[in-house]
C-alpha cells in the first residue's frame, strides 16, 4: 500500500466505506428494489437517493471534517470514534450473517380488485403515483436519524483522518452511492432472485462485516 497515494488511498477507502454503510437491508433500499422490480418511477427515486447522499457526505466533510483538520487535537477523537462505530457495525453484520434471517423483500403490489359479469373477481396492481413515491423516498432518506448520522458524522470523521485527500474521499463516496442506486433502481429485475434468498443476505453480511473490521483496524493503525 506504500505504493498507493494518499488521493487514491482516500478514494478507495470511502468507496469501501460507503458501500459497506448502505448496502444494507432497510427502508430505503427496500423502496428502490420495489420500484425497480415494478419499473415505476425508477428515475425519481433513484436521483433522490443519489442526490440526498451527495448533499449529506458533503455536509460530512465540509463540516465535520474541515472541522477536524482544523483542529488537530480533534483528529484522534474522530479517527477512534469513527473506528468504535465501524467496529460495531461490523460485529452487527457479523451477528446477521451467522445468524440469519435476513432478506430484501420488495413489498407486494397492492391489489385493487372488482366485480366483473358472472361474478369474476379481477385485480389489477395499484400504481403509487409520482409525488406519493416521491414523499415517500424523500422521508426515508431524511427522516431517519441513524442514516443522517453515518452519512455525515461518521464519514465526515473518517475522511477528518486524511487531511488534505479528503475531498478524494468524498469523490470516492460520492461515487459509490451513486453506482449503488443507479445499479439496484435499474438492475433489480436481475438482482431481486438473488437478494430474497437469506443465503446470499449472509454472505453479503460477512463481506460487509470483513470490509468495515479492515477500515476500523486500518483508523486505529493510522
Amino acid at each position: 500500500m506504500d505504493d498507493v497515494s494518499p488521493d487514491l488511498a482516500a478514494f478507495l477507502s470511502a468507496l469501501g466505506l460507503c458501500l459497506g454503510l448502505i448496502v444494507s437491508i432497510g427502508a430505503q433500499n427496500a423502496i428502490v428494489l420495489r420500484q425497480g422490480l415494478r419499473r415505476e418511477h425508477v428515475g425519481i427515486v433513484v436521483l433522490v437517493c443519489v442526490v440526498s447522499d451527495a448533499i449529506l457526505q458533503t455536509l460530512g466533510v465540509a463540516g465535520v471534517a474541515t472541522l477536524v483538520t482544523a483542529h488537530p487535537w480533534l483528529e484522534t477523537l474522530a479517527r477512534w470514534a469513527g473506528a468504535v462505530f465501524i467496529a460495531g457495525f461490523a460485529i452487527v453484520s457479523a451477528r446477521r450473517a451467522w445468524r440469519g434471517g435476513g432478506s430484501l423483500d420488495a413489498a407486494p403490489d397492492d391489489q385493487a380488485t372488482h366485480a366483473a359479469a358472472g361474478g369474476t373477481v379481477l385485480t389489477r396492481p395499484r400504481t403509487a403515483t409520482r409525488t406519493a413515491t416521491l414523499l415517500t423516498i424523500l422521508a426515508v432518506t431524511w427522516l431517519n436519524p441513524h442514516a443522517l448520522v453515518e452519512t455525515t458524522v461518521v464519514l465526515g470523521s473518517v475522511a477528518a483522518t486524511h487531511g488534505d485527500a479528503r475531498w478524494f474521499f468524498l469523490a470516492g463516496g460520492i461515487t459509490a452511492s451513486t453506482l449503488w442506486f443507479v445499479l439496484f433502481g435499474y438492475g433489480a429485475r436481475y438482482l431481486a432472485p438473488l437478494l430474497r434468498t437469506e443465503r446470499a443476505w449472509r454472505i453479503l453480511d460477512g463481506g460487509i462485516a470483513v470490509i468495515m473490521l479492515v477500515i476500523a483496524v486500518t483508523l486505529v493503525l493510522g
